[in-house]
């Protein structure tokens, strides 16, 4: 991946560069839990987002993108990072500035910058992937003092503040943290994590990117935000509470009597039982049981639908074809939803003959094709030493 960029960046600007490699991630259980309190299960994934870069000497910062080739070499000033429309994928980048210069971070120059990415579809994070990739980068290139949490931190910042996305950290703290071959258990609370050996012997992770356009998701997001806040306040008023994180399925049943509004029950409901459905994965993991981890994997996916109602027909299609398909032990959607992709579990020497028939039958079903990816664990957002 980077050959393409580095040429690019050669002929444009003749000089040296650095190199970047930032992942995307995927959710293996933990969904619309991490702005809720509650535990997530990520891991990086194979796929990311690649970057070389250099100072220049203007009060400027250069940006091209090998996927936004229609936007060409797009030029900011750095005395103006405000958001704007034009500027498309970059105003993630100016983003990152302004935390940085908001902790004190001072850029004395600016950069030139060129990125490609191979994440396919939507809920797999490359947003959070290009926030990390610019954080590692600025620390590099300016020979920052900051560390790899605070990165995260202000890499969240920039969705919450910037971009207006009432995400929580998970994806920023599993691209930022994430180790070879480990998922992380991270509890969103308190920011306590556990590496855990991800060990699937003759299974894969397989990706299927069911190519609808995620329309709704940041809207919807935030309207799932609002609700569970919502949900919560009606709660606080009975139990001594800080999230719907805090909550076990039992006192959520023995309380959930005070949220009068049906719809709020649902959607905390969601956030209560996902989020003790991740803390049995771990569990289950530990003792082996990939069984069991593809059972809550389902069931994560049917409260999706039902509860959380951030589904949508091809998403569902594809993870109801997956559990018929022998071979597959767990399957569900992945990331904010209404579109995106799925995650499963699949066995090793199954994959090929798995990939044909549910393209087949998606096809066939939803009129037009899924994508499908083999994905390995690899580490979090790194400076590549040449």
């Amino acid at each position: 991946m980077f050959k393409n960029i580095e040429k690019i960046f050669k002929e444009t600007y003749q000089k040296d560069y650095k190199k970047f490699f930032s992942p995307g991630r995927v959710n293996l259980i933990g969904e619309h839990t991490d702005y809720n309190g509650g535990h997530v299960f990520p891991c990086t994934i194979s796929l990311g987002t690649y970057g070389v870069a250099n100072l220049n000497e203007g009060n400027y910062i250069r940006c091209y993108s090998m996927n936004f080739k229609e936007f060409g070499f797009i030029q900011v000033d750095l005395e103006d990072l405000s958001f704007q429309e034009s500027h498309n994928w970059v105003n993630f980048v100016k983003g990152v500035i302004l935390q940085f210069e908001k902790r004190g971070y001072k850029l004395h120059t600016g950069f030139d910058l060129v990125i490609e990415g191979n994440i396919p579809g939507g809920g797999l994070s490359s947003s959070s992937s290009l926030e990390l990739l610019t954080s590692v980068m600025l620390k590099s290139l300016y020979n920052f003092d900051i560390d790899r949490l605070e990165m995260v931190k202000l890499s969240q910042a920039v969705e919450n503040e910037y971009m207006g996305v009432n995400s929580g950290i998970m994806d920023q703290f599993i691209i930022g943290m994430g180790k070879e071959d480990h998922g992380i258990l991270l509890d969103t609370n308190t920011l306590k994590y556990e590496y855990v050996p991800l060990i699937l012997k003759d299974y894969v992770i397989l990706i299927g990117n069911t190519n609808k356009k995620r329309t709704l998701a940041d809207s919807k997001y935030n309207e799932r935000y609002n609700e569970c806040q919502s949900a919560l306040k009606e709660l606080k008023k009975h139990l001594d509470i800080k999230s719907l994180g805090d909550l076990s399925i039992e006192a959520f049943e023995t309380h959930k009597v005070y949220i009068e509004n049906e719809i709020l029950k649902k959607r905390a409901k969601h956030a209560v039982y996902e989020n003790q459905r991740t803390i049995q994965s771990l569990v289950a993991l530990k003792n082996g049981d990939l069984t069991k981890f593809g059972e809550l994997m389902y069931a994560s996916h049917a409260s999706l639908k039902e509860d959380y109602e951030v589904s949508c027909f091809e998403l569902d299609v594809m993870v109801d074809l997956m559990s018929k398909s022998q071979g597959v032990i767990g399957s569900r959607m992945t990331g904010a939803g209404f579109g995106g992709c799925t995650v499963s579990i699949v066995e090793k020497n199954r994959v090929d003959e798995i990939i044909r028939s549910v393209y087949k039958d998606y096809l066939k079903i939803v009129g037009y094709s899924g994508d499908f990816h083999v994905v390995e664990i690899g580490p979090g957002a790194l400076e590549i030493v040449k």
